[in-house]
């Protein structure tokens, strides 16, 4: 009788309406009193809801059959959550727990991968908890780079395999970058074992189902972040050591330290951030975002640097300067127009993590302090 009743939701348009009426609740988020209320802070902010909503439909409705897996790309140039890095790639496939599966594709050169298993979501409880992990560094491959990893409850007996609980619904992989233009990507495939030979097709239930969990995405997902902006607003221009328990809780990467921020300068203003010691790691990198938690758009500004792009002075110190102007200094990070967002810095692999430091300083006195 449950399926009777959605079906008629379906077909009177009710199931649509109620999916509407969350898209428009979700722009409450953009309207928040603590938000910034100039014009760009909100276009930007419209625009994100959006872009929630292209990432929500692709994991949520095209590719949330668990039964028949794909990748999608859930952050990109265009689609950004939660300070997406510059310097990833992503790859998201929703998975069924109880199921086992097969990753499979060829290493390439890339700086870091790792793969995740996670249980929970922004659409249901805010979380993103980790069932399983396993990163290059502990990966079996081939004399040409290839590998497969198995995904299941219980380990194989032989092989590369990633933890699975009965709750885990998703797998992240995220490739990082030095430099994009000399490394070559992993190339990925995944496929549920013993899976069937064609999916369902569409039903009532299911597009419910899916509409409901795209829906809950996109006001979960904004409200989300839209909580961690205000909170980094009682620490302006610094960049304190995050809450690593509650990165970890969102998917964050368990290699990774992070630091996140707020940032709001003056025209004549800049943002100086200094490491007395860069620690040893497999990367790091220092980005800047709108106040969204978006990373600006790195396709045409300098907004990111990392262990490869940015220079160090002649004693190891790293130096590296936010402004909307060009102070004709190296490790330059530019605001893109904006006068205010967030920030991250984050250490892949540091077993001691050093601290930044941070000072506003003026336009005239720039040169003088760097050099």
């Amino acid at each position: 009788m449950v399926t009777d009743r959605i079906d008629q939701e379906v077909l009177s348009g009710e199931s649509w309406n109620l999916f509407c009426e969350q898209l428009r609740r979700s722009g409450e988020q953009i309207l928040r009193p603590e938000a910034p209320g100039d014009v760009q802070t909100r276009a930007e902010g419209f625009r994100y809801l959006t872009r929630l909503l292209r990432i929500a439909l692709e994991m949520h409705l095209e590719f949330a059959d668990p039964d028949f897996p794909g990748f999608i790309t859930p952050s990109h140039e265009t689609a950004k959550i939660g300070a997406d890095n510059p310097d990833n790639l992503y790859s998201y496939a929703r998975l069924n727990g109880e199921h086992d599966y097969r990753v499979s594709g060829n290493r390439g050169s890339v700086a870091y991968l790792s793969f995740g298993s996670q249980k929970g979501g922004y659409e249901t409880d805010g979380k993103m908890i980790q069932t399983g992990f396993l990163d290059a560094g502990l990966l079996a491959l081939d004399a040409e780079g290839n590998f497969e990893i198995i995904l299941s409850q219980r380990p194989p007996a032989e092989g590369n395999w990633l933890r699975l609980e009965p709750q885990s619904n998703a797998l992240i992989v995220r490739q990082t970058f030095l430099d994009r233009s000399s490394e070559q990507p992993a190339q990925l495939r995944i496929e549920r074992l013993s899976a069937g030979h064609i999916p369902d097709p569409m039903s009532a239930p299911r597009l419910q189902q899916s509409l409901q969990r795209v829906g809950s995405f996109v006001e979960n997902t904004a409200r989300l972040f839209a909580d961690w902006a205000q909170g980094y607003q009682a620490h302006p221009n610094q960049l304190p050591a995050a809450d690593q328990a509650l990165c970890q809780s969102v998917g964050g990467d368990p290699n990774i330290f992070y630091y996140h921020s707020y940032w709001a300068l003056a025209e004549d203003e800049a943002l100086l951030i200094e490491v007395d010691r860069v620690p040893d790691c497999d990367f790091w990198n220092v980005q800047i975002n709108n106040y969204w938690m978006e990373s600006l758009d790195y396709r045409y500004h300098r907004i990111c640097l990392n262990k490869h792009s940015a220079r160090l002075d002649e004693d190891g110190r790293l130096r590296m300067v936010l402004s909307g102007f060009d102070p004709g200094l190296e490790n330059w990070l530019e605001t893109a127009s904006h006068p205010h967002g967030t920030l991250c810095l984050r250490w892949v692999g540091a077993k001691h993590p050093v601290h930044p430091t941070t000072r506003v300083v003026k336009r005239n006195e720039l040169k003088e302090l760097v050099r």
